[in-house]
This record gives C-alpha cells, structure tokens and sequence, in this order.
C-alpha cells in the first residue's frame, strides 16, 4: 500500500471558499478511486490561501484483478446482436456462459480484467478532478481555457514517493505534474523537492506554512489567548472569524495595537463592526464586557520590526473609523422624521412598492395588532413603526448595513424619542434566527410581527414563495421569527386573522391565500417544535383540530398530548382508539355503508351493562372535554381521556362487535366511532403513531 499525494498551488483562494473546495476535492478522490476499483484508509484533505491539497493513504500499487460479468442478447437473437456484443467483450462466443431466464437463454460473458499500475489511473484522475472541482467563482487568466478559482501555477502529484507522470491542459500550454512546491510567498518563496506527506508538512512548517487549518487556527488561538491575558483583557469568543482569518494567512502571527481615543465616542457596534467585517480585526473588551481601546489583528508575517505592522494597521483602522465618525457626526444632523419621505425612493420589491409603502402597512398593521394584545400605547407603536426603516437613508447604514435598526436606536434616542420607541427601532427585525433574543417589550413586539408579516403576505400574494432549498427572500426565517415572537410573548392571535389584516394592507381579497400560508406556518412551528424534542406526530394530531392557528394554545394543547401519550392510560387508549378504527374502517369496506358515531341509539342493547357503561362514560367524557377545551384547560382534557380507559377496555374484553343480528353490530360499530369522535375533540389521534 502506498501514499498519494496531491496539490493545487494557486494565488489567493478566498477564505470562505477553501473549506468547501476541500471537501469537495475529498468526495471526487474519493468517487474517482472507487470507480477505478482502487481500495484507501482514508482521504483527506487541507487548505491554505496558496494551495489546495489532498492526501490519500493506504493505496494500492496496481489496480487488483477483478471478475467482470456482462449480460448478452438471448441465445436465438439475430447474428447482429451477436456480433455486436461480441465486439464488447474481450472473449469468444464459446467461452460465454449460458444462463437461463423466465424469457429463454441468454449469454453472459465473465473474464477476469487485469489490473493498471495506479500510477497511470492517478495521473487520468487528477486531470479529471481539477476539470470537475466546482468553485461558487471562478476565472480564466492569460490565453488560457482552463476556469480555476484563480490562477494556478503548480500541480505536485507524487505517488509512492515517485512524481507522477502528466499535465493538466490549460489551454495556454500544458501544466505538467512535478515534485516540488513553494513555502510561504515572502518568507521562502524557492521551490523543494517532497516526497511525501508528513516530508511535505515539515518542509512547509520550514517554510513558514502550516498547512493543516486547524493547526493554524489553534495557533491564532493560543497567541490571542496570551496577549489578552498580559493586557488584562478577555479572550474574543468569534468562531467565524477565527474561521475566516484562519484562511487569510499560512504563517500567523497575532499582534495587538492601539484604537485612537478621537474615535471611542463612536457606537460599540459601529467600532466593532468596522473593525471585523471590513479589517478582520479582532475588537477586544475588558473583563467586564467594556470595549478596550485595543485591537487584534492576524498577520501573514514573522516581522523583525512588530511595531512597524502595528503602527501600519493603527493608520488604516484610523482611516476607516474616519469615515464613520464622518458618517456618525453628519446623519445626527437629520431627524428620522425627516428622513422618511426618502423611503417613496427606496424599491421594497419590484412587484410590492417602495419601502415607504411597506413602512404605512406596518404601522397600520401594528396598531391592529398592538390594540388586540392591548400592551403597548397606540401612538408608541405608530411612531416606531414610522421610524423604523428611516436609518436605511443614513449614510453610517449605507457603509455598515448590517447596522440597520442599531444606527436608527442611536439617533431616534440622540433626537430625543421616547426609550420604547428607540428600542422598537433597533428590534424589529429580531429575531433573525433560532439562536436570536427574541424582542419583549410590547412596542418592539408589534412593529417586529407587523414588519414580518406584510413580508410574507405580499411574496405570497405574487407567488413568491420558497421551494425546496431555495428561499431566497428568507420567508422561512421570517415565520420562524413570527412563531417566536408570539409564542414567547404569549400573544394571543390566530394567525388566521393576522392574515386576513396584512392582506388588507394590500387590499388583498384572496382568503385562499391565508389557508396555504397558515399550512406553511405549520410546517415550520413542527420543526420549531421538533427541535425542542417534541414528536413530528404528536405536533400533527394537535394541529389537525389548530383551528384559526392560535399558536399559545397549540403548543400548550401539544405538551399536554405528548405528556397523555407517554403514560400508561394514554398509550392504552391509543390502542384501543387504533383498534376502533380498524374495525370501523373494516366493516364500513365490507358494508359499504359509514357507521357515524352520532347516529349511535343507546335503547338497541339495553340488555348490555358494558356497553351501557361506555355509552354513559362517553356522554361524561365529551361534556367535560367540551369545558376544558373552551376554558383551554389542556391537562384536565387529557384527564376527562384518562377517565375513558377502563370503560373503553372492558368494551373490548367483554363485548362483541360482529354479532349475528346486524341492528345490534351496526349500532355497536356506531359506538366505536364515537369513541373516535369524542378523542378527536382533543386532538386527530390518528396521526399519532401507535394510536
């Protein structure tokens, strides 16, 4: 068994591609050495910002013998056929096996296929994978025809220690196979010879690349964690941009500098976020969770001069911060207020308006809502939501526009808006996610569910709705937000009639509309729920009776179903309601005739105390589930149930259903599908599995 080894040596691979070209190198080795019937322990592989490198243990020196088995025509078919599958295979008509069939006999040819050098198979299976590696982009460079990410300049391909024979063709000239690669581009840029893996990783360390991402990753971890704790300052905890700055070096070197006190005034999320989306710096706190006037940053270097790159960093942090304190001081200079007519110029959606048509429904659809829950000062939601889109307009918002919402708190609060209204403004769009705080205060609550709601009733009003994995105006993540809002917020509205009031906005008749998004809805509060650990079933049989879709009552009515259905009384009914229907179903395929639980007359088996005894539990049970379904006293629902197991098993013990005389068997099937009727008053158990 021998060792392959393979890499792609380029000029800057983007950081947020590398992990994926990666794996995806991994699955077309992998594919490739299968087909070729070439057996490996493990495939791997490992990513720089320079190269792109795949390892592959444990390789035969030769492909193995192996039998091939090819089905022929049948032995009467016409010298055509014959001849033709004799110019497929590598045998005589005579040496083929005849075999039988339901059709007649047929020909199979079998003969053993000798084995290449893997050598040979490699070097065809590198050409192939770096023609189908697929990149999200990538170019052609020079005269060439061959699309990489970016430039290629070197294929290393050694196979059991030898370099492989071969080239890639790029178009502009062949890019033949070699043994040898290059170190880091500054600190040891000559080309070495290697041999093999571990050979090459040491070499590069060498050479001033580790080529291993989660060496490189630790090592920016461990050097962080050493300056922070000699400056006193806690440890940054960003796993996406250790991630990302993880592929922006192949020699890291953490280093620390200074931010200039002219630019502390500024907002913590504008300093935070100029520095890691637009510098990949760190910003680093104190322990008590203040901003540090104090950056980190990751350099591709092992200066002899660190302050010297210090310094370099400080100038370019202090030229962006420039910037946004310009931006910070000149949209102070605007009220909100006046800024909301410039949302008529801003397209919301092509089919659906501007963003100031968008900003008069919510606040009309806010008032709706905040005057049903009754929490919030009408004039408070109307104002938020006024003011909610107005720091899109803001230059601070167009440089940094994942700060929409942060920038409009900071001005609707430097102008002098009420604190509610403030913090409505920057929490409308919450939550954006699972792992989201989920807004409370009851102004912030109404203009987030009105802004997410005329979302989704507007794309479905044209037809804007996702499928499969595509979802491109996140419609799904805006209904997860809706479910969280109203769900831990208590509010109690169904969604059938938020709605038919976003609708309105439109002026949207088509209620049609409202039954398919309240099953989509649905769809996505199973797998909220799903992932609280709570049964796809048990979320099933609830919302087969959800109503109007009043979210609060249908996840109480789901907890208080899965706590009947893991005890012993309700996993006993659930056979028995399983049994009924069975039987009903059965017997109604049999007669051909439906046997409706209401049409069930208690005098035709007057001389049957059992029966008699389930008919009166059935009247108790269904009064008494009746109230506390009307009261939305779920437990005592699942108790009036409870009560029913005794009656309902001693029916089954001590009754028959089919007896010889028919009015006596029609009404007792009757019977059993009361028993159905009065639990599905709960809950539709018969999509509860087992039930």
């Amino acid at each position: 068994m021998a060792e392959f080894l393979l890499e792609f040596l380029s000029e800057e691979i983007p950081a947020r591609m590398q992990r994926r070209a990666g794996d995806e190198l991994v699955r077309l080795l992998t594919a490739a050495l299968k087909d070729a019937n070439l057996a490996f322990d493990a495939v791997e592989a490992y990513a720089t910002p320079r190269r792109l490198t795949v390892r592959a243990d444990g390789v035969p020196v030769e492909q193995p013998l192996r039998q091939v088995e090819r089905k022929g025509p049948r032995t009467d078919a016409p010298q055509q056929a014959l001849d033709g599958f004799l110019g497929s295979i590598p045998i005589a008509l005579d040496a083929c096996e005849v075999r039988e069939d339901k059709k007649g006999s047929f020909y199979v040819a079998v003969w053993e296929e000798t084995g290449r050098p893997t050598a040979d198979v490699l070097s065809e299976i590198i050409v192939q994978v770096a023609a189908d590696l697929p990149w999200p982009k990538s170019m052609r460079w020079g005269a060439t025809r061959m699309r990489w990410v970016r430039p290629l300049h070197g294929v290393l391909a050694v196979f059991d220690g030898k370099v492989l024979d071969g080239a890639i063709d790029t178009g502009d000239g062949m890019l033949a196979f070699g043994g040898q690669t290059r170190g880091h581009r500054f600190l040891a840029p000559d080309p070495f010879e290697v041999s093999a893996f571990e050979d090459y990783r040491e070499k590069l360390r060498s050479a001033h690349v580790l080529v291993d991402p989660a060496e490189r990753e630790a090592a920016i971890r461990e050097q962080l964690q050493a300056l922070c704790e000699a400056e006193g300052l806690a440890v940054p905890e960003d796993d996406a941009l250790y991630a990302e700055v993880t592929g922006l070096v192949e020699w890291p070197t953490v280093l620390v500098g200074t931010i200039d006190p002219d630019f502390m005034d500024l907002p913590v999320e504008v300093l935070v976020t100029s520095m890691r989306e637009h510098q990949k710096y760190f910003g680093l706190h104190t322990r008590d969770g203040a901003l540090a006037p104090r950056f980190a940053f990751v350099s591709n270097l092992n200066p002899a001069d660190p302050a010297a790159i210090v310094s370099g960093n400080e100038r370019v942090l202090r030229a962006r911060l420039s910037d946004a304190k310009y931006f910070w001081d000149l949209d102070r200079e605007t009220p909100l207020e006046d800024r909301v007519a410039a949302l008529d110029g801003i397209v919301f959606h092509a089919k659906l308006g501007s963003v100031g048509e968008k900003v008069a429904r919510i606040a009309k659809l806010a008032e709706w809502i905040s005057a049903q829950a009754g929490d919030a000062a009408a004039e408070t939601v109307t104002r938020a939501a006024r003011l909610a889109k107005a720091d899109l307009v803001t230059g601070m918002v167009g440089e940094f526009p994942e700060l929409q919402g942060v920038m409009g708190r900071y001005y609707a609060t430097a102008q002098g808006e009420d604190g509610a209204v403030a913090d409505a403004i920057a929490e409308h769009y919450s939550p954006q996610g699972p792992n989201d705080t989920c807004p409370t205060a009851p102004a912030s609550v109404a203009v987030a569910l009105a802004d997410k709601l005329d979302t989704l009733s507007g794309f479905w009003m044209i037809g804007e709705k996702p499928t499969g994995s595509k979802d491109p105006f996140a419609l799904r993540r805006a209904a997860l937000g809706v479910i969280r809002l109203i769900l831990e917020n208590d509010v109690r509205i169904a969604l059938r009639e938020l709605f038919a009031v976003a609708r309105d906005g439109y002026a949207n008749t088509d209620a049609e509309q409202d039954t398919d998004l309240l099953a989509f809805f649905f769809d996505r509060l199973k797998v909220h729920l799903r992932e609280q650990g709570v049964r796809h079933d048990i979320v099933d049989a609830a919302l087969g009776v959800s109503g109007g879709g009043d979210l609060v009552a249908i996840v109480e009515r789901v907890r208080a179903l899965a706590a009947f259905a893991d005890s012993d009384d309700g996993a006993n009914l659930l056979t028995a309601y399983r049994r009924a229907a069975n039987i009903v179903r059965a017997e109604e395929k049999k007669d051909g005739a439906a046997f409706a639980g209401d049409d069930y007359d208690p005098g035709v088996s007057t001389d049957e105390p059992v029966e008699a005894a389930l008919w009166t539990c059935l009247q108790e049970s269904e009064g008494t589930l009746g109230t506390a379904l009307a009261e939305e006293r779920y437990g005592d629902a699942m108790r009036a149930l409870a009560a029913m197991r005794g009656p309902v098993d001693e029916f089954f013990d001590r009754v028959t259903v089919n007896v010889d005389d028919s009015d006596v068997r029609r009404n007792r099937l009757r019977l059993l599908a009361r028993i159905q009727g009065v639990m599905n008053n709960v809950a539709d158990f018969s999509k509860v599995e087992g039930g």
